[in-house]
């Protein structure tokens, strides 16, 4: 008897109805399932929820319905992935939205990892799954919590496409001479190992906005996109095309982050190793969960930095020195890499929110044709904005990321519905 799980429509070559309008987002982590039910012909939220703690006890779901406001909260003992979903597909089905409407066109899943296979969104089937297992040793911590989501989403709704939508994908058009480590051929193609980046997703949609927010096609526009969060990653995007990124094998290269080094010299594992007498498995502890701005500082919170800062606090004036430091190596790198540059574009919890980090990385940088208008910076909004002066050679932006909104966009183009 076969593996494969039943045919979706998308597969079986039958058209999506023309009532479905709706895209079901999935960001399945290791214990907890975020997701949104989005209306696709305006881009309207119509739920949004988060299943947290699952298989550990006492699991929460939280559950806000958009078209009202409401948000119920549920606590319960969720097992498994296949229990949280039920309970969102009961939730959804409260406020006439359940996963049986024949207005629900598929269901985009967030992937962490697609290696070299994956370029863009995919139908997943059987060889799909498999792929995505075969990339567990290059994201060991997310693809498993992903395949979990996307096998359990697959039984609630076997005969609905369920798409793969890869954080990786948009950083595949980068040339070797970016993607590729300076380590024996052999070795690395043996292994995987290559720069894959990550924050995909965000990268792709924040370099297409800012075209926009500068009346251009992404195919006329060079933009350096800084995505600025716990996580945090830059990107130097030609013409709508990555060809550069700061994360690699995993997300650890890099800026510094909020737990995370970013980069560091390889041999400090060695040296850690001999002289230290540190583990593998400590080592990666450290440098994943113990560096960034809460290993020189105690704290992974910019707010919290800046009010420290505020207070004669040394040691968070260096942490957010540190990080301003190496986010102005990666700048002018990359200002470097495009030769021309139209506009650098901030993004994530950090660069949406913090006016001080944004100013800080932009200042000394006039020779390049940046600069950053102190009271545009200084107002808060949740629409892209431009932040620089009308006489700044290079645009300076201000764009709140939306994942899910380009998961189901690029979900909704490949099920059929997108050029319509």
């Amino acid at each position: 008897m076969s593996d494969r799980p039943s045919p979706t429509a998308a597969e079986s070559g039958e058209p999506v109805s023309p009532t479905a309008v709706r895209v079901l987002v999935l960001n399945s982590g290791s214990s907890s399932v975020k997701y949104q039910l989005l209306d696709m012909r305006d881009g309207t939220r119509l739920a949004v929820g988060l299943v947290e703690r699952i298989g550990e006890g006492t699991s929460l779901l939280r559950h806000t319905t958009r078209t009202t406001g409401e948000t119920r909260e549920r606590t319960d003992t969720f097992a498994d992935h296949d229990a949280a979903l039920k309970a969102m597909a009961e939730e959804l089905a409260v406020d006439g939205l359940g996963l049986d409407s024949p207005e629900l066109a598929a269901i985009g899943h967030r992937v962490v990892h697609g290696g070299r296979t994956f370029t863009e969104p995919t139908v997943v089937d059987a060889e799909v799954l498999a792929e995505i297992e075969r990339l567990i040793p290059v994201a060991p911590l997310h693809n498993p919590a992903n395949l979990t989501g996307i096998r359990t989403a697959m039984m609630l709704r076997p005969d609905l496409p369920q798409v793969a939508i890869f954080d990786t994908a948009f950083h595949t058009t980068m040339p070797e001479a970016a993607a590729r480590y300076a380590i024996d051929v052999a070795t690395a193609d043996e292994h995987r190992i290559r720069r894959y980046g990550f924050h995909g997703t965000s990268h792709a949609y924040v370099s297409r906005t800012t075209a926009e927010l500068l009346g251009k096609a992404p195919e006329e526009v060079n933009v350096i996109v800084l995505h600025l969060g716990n996580g945090a990653s830059a990107s130097a995007v030609r013409g709508g095309r990555c060809v550069d990124t700061s994360m690699g094998l995993t997300p650890l290269e890099g800026l510094v982050m909020g737990t995370r080094s970013g980069d560091v010299d390889p041999a400090v594992i060695f040296h850690l190793e001999r002289v230290a007498k540190m583990s593998t498995d400590e080592i990666d502890t450290l440098l994943n969960k113990k560096s960034g701005l809460i290993g020189l500082c105690g704290d992974n919170d910019m707010r919290e930095i800046d009010r420290r800062i505020v207070e004669g606090d040394e040691r968070a004036r260096l942490a957010l020195d540190i990080y301003i430091h190496r986010l102005k190596k990666y700048i002018g790198a990359y200002y470097a890499v495009l030769g021309r540059v139209d506009a650098v574009a901030f993004t994530a919890g950090v660069g949406e929110n913090s006016a001080p980090v944004r100013e800080a990385a932009i200042r000394g940088l006039e020779e390049l044709g940046l600069a950053v208008d102190g009271e545009l910076n200084a107002v808060r909004g949740g629409e892209p904005r431009l932040i620089s002066p009308p006489y700044a050679r290079v645009a300076v932006a201000v764009v709140p990321t939306d994942e899910e909104l380009e998961i189901a966009t690029q979900t909704y183009a490949l099920v059929g519905k997108g050029g319509a």
